[in-house]
């Protein structure tokens, strides 16, 4: 079947295809073909009338009435037993319209004319005017999903699917003509489906919008073409391109809609968009774009949605390479592969990399390409005349930092200055450099403004100093305060670590695991750090879930990250190793975990020992004793030991280490060294419950050890590892006392014991116990309920129905502080739900009573 088949006139029958008004105009002419009617068809090019003014043809010549066209209709008399139709009479010149206006008055014979709404020259309005006086013009719509149905109906033989329907409908905006093109292009083909993203275009529709291109105003072709590149009808920028005033503009506009090709919100109908990309030189296309781009820059206005159009055309000279800088620098927040892109199409133009490389090195970061972000910043930093060196040494730091060198990042850092200088602490103070990291900090802010990087970078640096010399409670409300100040910034922000990474590292270390998993999530959804940061993020949730005992969930999450082709840097690898060993010795597998030891060699090589990465070190420790391979260990251990020592071994920083000492010193039956660890964890007890909670499980694993099994003493020591987030450990313990222990009575409760804090730890069960369970789990079920004072007094205002910020108020802390303590109480009660912690609040405060 060919195009012409199915042509349009051939298909319309009075009220099949058209709407109300048009099928009602055409039965009224079918009605009294006599009648002496005056009327006006107006619709953009496309739309119909053609075809309506042909429909009109075969009703009078149905009726015996001959048709008449303009040739005829200049000569005087005229028959008037005959019907005059005039298609497109916005072509005519005046004397023709003259005299059509003289017949319409004269009112001696049927009489329709079909025009587009502009061009609207002298004569024919006039000749409108005395139309509109005999009735209202008709005036053509696009097609309706209905309409389109029943036209591809018409053309295909069949009933046409609803999405073939829609498909037809946006990709053709309605507009009669389009539709009629891919009804018999499809019919053609023999197909019952169009491609959306890119249809294929008809043969003759290909010819047709030549032609009609060819007939177009140049100005009527520029403003198509702007279109084209997205910028609607924007008549203050499109009156810049094409040198017109609003009024000039105006009537480019009104003669563009006029074509047929543009849709009711001023954008082109996505077929003719194709078209006009298909026919127009590309020079021509990309003139246009290049115009707008500049003008928009020039005006301050978002260059990006053009911008990225011109990559890879080779354009050049300082204007298109200023546009591409600009762009770059809009895409840069929340597209910076894209920002890539532009940088390097600015560089391309004629832009020198030390101008741009410090924003082009910020882009390949969040984007995570270090070796390119490493590069560039190196490069800006070693240029004088270079106008952002410090943002480039940021970069440089950032990429450092991942990559283990965490002493060069703060040089860095230190060496950029301004509001982010602060940040150098943390790495001053993760490599044993207290003092200095201590001046940093005391030093006076400088003249910069307080952005909420500024203030994030202080209250981080600041939480991570309190980590070392102060509480573990300070230092968390610091850090977690630094977290939800750069919520806002979302993955725009570069920084060396990220506070809500260091935030989690420091709740592991002082058993505040919900605290840890709750900044985490946030920072996922906000998405702090980009790309460059969620890796981590990610690595150190699949950790607090390990440390847990959700080691499903570990290493669901471990495969996600480590899968497919994602390369990681040195210091997520680093964790990423700890994880596969830690899985491995707690699933008890031991080939997985000999896999994991031949990278962990390699991984420690790769990223000196720092304060932030002593929770992998620690899993290395265990691992190497249970391998028996503790030398290849021992130089990085005494390293974390002269970093401890040097800031005064921290009791929040190295019972951790400790404890993976004890569990190391045991496996390799070294009784002294055992002992050695657990009087410094007992020195540091009175540090916090969670040292306090490795003191107890010390000496319940010593005596054990030693063949005295006290139940009780083992299981409120393994409660306690519990209640402390370490509920694998806390199982273990009572599990290996009950199967040294003689008394059968005793290993059954400790078996009981184990069972309930594993089962709990795995597969998530309630920390608050079950009515139905033994006299264990009762015991179990007290332990948890055991809140501090301050937990106690929010959980009273909690149940007394007040929000967040009132309880904030009455105790004189932040609501923020008050989501917190509210987080604890439900992972100390095992409540997963608000409901599920207002009752067991309820049960608590009847117990009391």
């Amino acid at each position: 079947m060919s195009l012409q088949t199915v042509p349009l006139p051939a298909v319309i029958r009075p009220g099949h295809f058209l709407d109300e008004q048009t099928g009602a105009f055409l039965d009224s002419v079918a009605a009294d073909p006599l009648a002496p009617v005056a009327a006006a068809i107006v619709a953009p090019g496309g739309y119909g009338k053609t075809a309506l003014i042909e429909a009109l043809d075969q009703v009078y010549r149905r009726a015996g009435i001959p048709v008449i066209g303009m040739a005829q209709a200049m000569h005087d008399p005229v028959e008037t037993e005959a019907a005059l139709l005039v298609d497109d009479a916005h072509l005519l010149p005046d004397a023709q319209l003259c005299r059509l206006r003289e017949l319409a008055d004269a009112r001696r014979l049927p009489l329709v004319v079909a025009y587009r709404p502009v061009p609207r020259p002298a004569g024919l309005a006039a000749l409108a005017g005395v139309l509109g006086r005999s009735r209202p013009a008709v005036r053509l719509a696009p097609l309706s999903a209905p309409q389109v149905a029943r036209y591809l109906g018409a053309a295909l033989g069949l009933p046409p699917s609803a999405e073939l329907v829609e498909s037809v409908r946006v990709q053709t905006g309605g507009v009669p003509r389009l539709v009629g093109w891919f009804a018999a292009a499809l019919a053609e083909r023999g197909e019952t489906t169009v491609d959306r993203t890119a249809p294929r275009l008809p043969p003759l529709a290909v010819a047709q919008f030549q032609a009609d291109w060819e007939r177009m105003d140049a100005a009527v072709q520029e403003l198509l073409l702007a279109m084209h590149a997205g910028m609607g009808l924007q008549l203050d920028l499109l009156g810049a391109l094409l040198g017109r005033d609003p009024e000039g503009l105006a009537e480019v506009a009104a003669v563009a809609r006029a074509t047929g090709l543009v849709d009711q919100g001023g954008g082109l109908v996505p077929v003719a968009a194709r078209a006009v990309g298909t026919l127009t030189p590309a020079e021509r296309r990309v003139d246009v774009r290049r115009r707008l781009a500049e003008l928009r820059r020039s005006r301050g206005e978002p260059v990006l949605p053009v911008a990225r159009s011109l990559v890879g055309t080779g354009l050049a000279g300082a204007g298109i390479a200023a546009t591409f800088e600009a762009a770059a620098a809009e895409a840069l927040p929340e597209q910076p592969v894209l920002a890539g892109q532009l940088f390097a199409a600015a560089v391309q133009a004629g832009r020198r990399v030390p101008e741009v490389g410090a924003g082009w090195a910020r882009a390949a970061a969040l984007a995570g390409d270090l070796d390119l972000a490493l590069r560039l910043a190196d490069a800006v930093v070693a240029a004088p005349e270079s106008p952002d060196r410090p943002g480039a040494a940021l970069v440089a730091a950032t990429a450092l930092a991942h990559r283990g060198q965490l002493g060069r990042s703060a040089e860095l850092v230190r060496w950029a200055g301004g509001p982010s200088a602060v940040l150098a602490a943390i790495g001053l103070i993760g490599t044993g450099q207290l003092a200095d990291g201590r001046a940093l900090l005391d030093a006076p802010p400088g003249d910069g403004p307080p952005t909420l990087l500024a203030g994030a970078a202080a209250l981080t640096a600041r939480g991570v100093y309190e980590s070392v010399v102060g509480s573990a409670t300070t230092a968390l409300s610091t850090l977690v305060r630094a977290c939800a100040l750069l919520e806002p910034a979302g993955q725009a922000v570069l920084l060396p670590d990220s506070p809500a990474a260091l935030t989690a590292i420091v709740g592991v270390h002082c058993g505040e695991l919900g605290i840890a998993d709750s900044v985490l999530a946030r920072a996922a959804a906000s998405g702090v750090g980009g790309d460059l940061m969620a890796t981590r993020h990610r690595l150190l949730r699949a950790w607090i879930a390990m440390v847990r005992g959700d080691t499903a969930a570990a290493t669901g999450t471990l495969a996600t990250v480590t899968g497919a082709a994602n390369r990681l840097e040195p210091r997520d690898r680093l964790f990423a190793i700890g994880l596969e060993v830690g899985l491995a010795r707690r699933g008890s597998d031991l080939p997985a975990l000999r896999r994991a030891w031949a990278h962990a060699g390699e991984a420690i090589l790769h990223h000196p020992v720092d304060l932030f990465t002593l929770l992998p070190l620690a899993e290395f420790a265990i691992a190497a004793a249970r391998l028996g391979d503790q030398d290849r260990l021992a130089p990085h251990l005494a390293q974390a030991g002269e970093i401890l020592g040097r800031l005064g071994d921290p009791p929040l920083w190295s019972a951790i280490l400790r404890w993976s000492g004890l569990h190391a010193a045991i496996l390799a039956e070294r009784r002294d060294q055992a002992d050695e660890h657990a009087a410094a964890l007992a020195g540091f007890a009175p540090h916090s419950r969670f040292c306090a909670a490795l003191d107890s499980a010390a000496r319940s694993w010593l005596a054990v050890l030693a063949g005295t099994v006290d139940p009780t003493t083992v299981e409120a020591a393994a409660r306690g590892l519990y209640e402390a987030g370490l509920c694998w450990d806390g199982a273990r313990l009572a599990g290996q006392a009950a199967i040294r222990t003689a008394d059968r009575k005793a290993m059954v409760a400790l078996l009981e014991c184990a069972r309930l804090l594993q089962g709990r730890a795995a597969g998530g069960r309630e920390a608050g116990g079950s009515p139905g369970d033994p006299p264990a789990g009762r015991a179990a079920t007290r332990a948890a309920r055991r809140l501090s004072d301050r937990e106690q007094e929010v959980a009273d205002l909690v149940l007394a129905g007040m929000t967040y910020k009132q309880i904030g108020d009455q105790l004189f802390i932040s609501a923020k502080t008050v989501e917190h303590h509210v987080a604890r109480i439900r992972q100390r009660l095992g409540c997963t739900s608000r409901s599920d912690l207002l009752a067991r609040l309820r049960e608590l405060a009847t117990e009391r009573d």
